[in-house]
């Protein structure tokens, strides 16, 4: 018997994380609420527009608009921002596939970018080279809660005269330079989806600081209606994607809340930083003072087998959940390996779609590193957890690292 978990020995920890999501009486009673004012909808209540105008002022946003995805806020916000057939749209590739689903979607095309293996985000200095006269905007997504390097962003946006739509799916009060992300370009979206920080099982929400751009994207989300126009006249394309009064009195209870459990999160996420610091092969991210706040949906660092052994990735997660349960690789493939892309398989059933682009010839070399050798994810429900959990943590990265030969 190995003293490795995985070899029959002793785990470090037999408990589980916290669970998510967290609720108490509160939600409850906001439901009830709801339930007995007979007011289900938003176009008759109140609380989803209390949510967006309070939602939008914690981002420093002058406007926001509740969709019933955060996909669904990265397609109208592309739509609201004038990009459509046969524009491109640059995008990440190590990143959820909503963010480039998003682009075929607005019937634009996804042009992949490589990231930066110290942040994890899109390389900025990698953008240009992807820049044609088709391109037309530049997605950086926030990746785990961690601001993209927005300053240079900025800076090629406005050379090349590109919009920018924040992908801040993962990042609720994450700031750069002390100004939240969501709205620093063009617009931003954000998700409620079950496994995200605020929650109410589906939804999102776009924030945007151009009063153009809100008007289109709420009248894309409303059926085409106008707010200043007849009820039963449509004047632009729309659907209807409204999020429901329901869902609404669970995200302003799960928002009251969120400021400490943030701090809850940034405090281990620091915790986690300085001890695996210690530790040759486990390597966090890079610190940037312009980082005000990280949400830490997901604490990121890199895996470096040759410190190990030379045991594969696979093979390290695999010996980290038997000693504590529960660890994430990270997505499994780049976004271009995907089938839908490989096969360009955008149109009814499957169909492909004839484009200039060719997915198969991609090869991202940090994206692929980060896929299958070195990145390795702890979901933000383990970022909940006390200064035990984390020290169980740092111990199973140990045991592992000292063990290495029994793997």
């Amino acid at each position: 018997m190995g003293k490795l978990a995985i070899n029959g020995g002793t785990p470090v920890r037999s408990k589980p994380f916290p669970k998510w999501p967290i609720w108490d009486q509160k939600e409850i009673d906001a439901l009830t609420n709801v339930v007995k004012s007979g007011k289900w909808g938003c176009l008759h209540g109140d609380i989803v527009s209390n949510f967006e105008k309070k939602y939008a002022e914690m981002h420093n946003a002058k406007y926001g608009i509740c969709v019933n995805s955060g996909t669904m806020g990265l397609r109208l916000a592309l739509t609201a921002a004038g990009i459509g057939s046969g524009d491109e749209v640059i995008v990440p590739a190590y990143t959820f596939i909503a963010s480039a689903s998003a682009v075929i979607e607005a019937n634009a095309t996804a042009v992949f970018v490589d990231i930066d293996s110290d942040t994890y985000n899109i390389d900025p200095e990698k953008i240009e080279a992807a820049i044609t006269p088709r391109t037309k905007a530049i997605m950086p997504v926030h990746f785990g809660g961690r601001p993209a390097e927005m300053d240079r962003i900025l800076e090629i946006a406005e050379k090349h005269n590109l919009k920018i739509i924040e992908d801040a799916a993962q990042a609720w009060g994450a700031s750069w330079k002390g100004t939240c992300v969501g709205a620093i370009g063009d617009a931003g979206a954000f998700s409620f989806q079950s496994s995200k920080n605020i929650t109410c099982a589906e939804g999102g929400i776009i924030l945007t600081n151009d009063d153009e751009l809100a008007k289109f994207a709420r009248s894309h989300s409303n059926c085409g209606r106008s707010e200043d126009g007849m009820w039963y006249e449509h004047y632009y394309w729309g659907t209807n994607v409204r999020l429901t009064e329901f869902q609404g009195a669970v995200l302003m209870v799960q928002l009251e809340r969120y400021p400490k459990y943030l701090a809850l999160r940034q405090k281990n996420a620091a915790f986690l930083n300085d001890q695996l610091r210690k530790i040759d092969g486990a390597e966090p991210l890079k610190d940037d003072p312009r980082i005000t706040s990280n949400s830490v949906h997901l604490y990121i660092w890199r895996y470096k087998k040759q410190y190990f052994n030379n045991v594969p990735k696979p093979r390290f997660i695999d010996a980290m959940k038997a000693e504590i349960q529960q660890i994430s690789s990270g997505y499994s493939i780049p976004l271009y390996a995907q089938p839908v892309f490989q096969n360009k398989a955008f149109g009814p059933k499957g169909t492909p779609v004839e484009m200039s682009i060719d997915y198969t010839k991609y090869y991202l070399p940090e994206t692929e590193r980060a896929c299958y050798e070195e990145c390795i994810w702890f979901n933000q429900n383990m970022m909940l957890g006390s200064q035990e959990d984390m020290n169980d943590i740092v111990e199973a990265i140990i045991k592992i690292k000292e063990n290495a030969d029994e793997l």
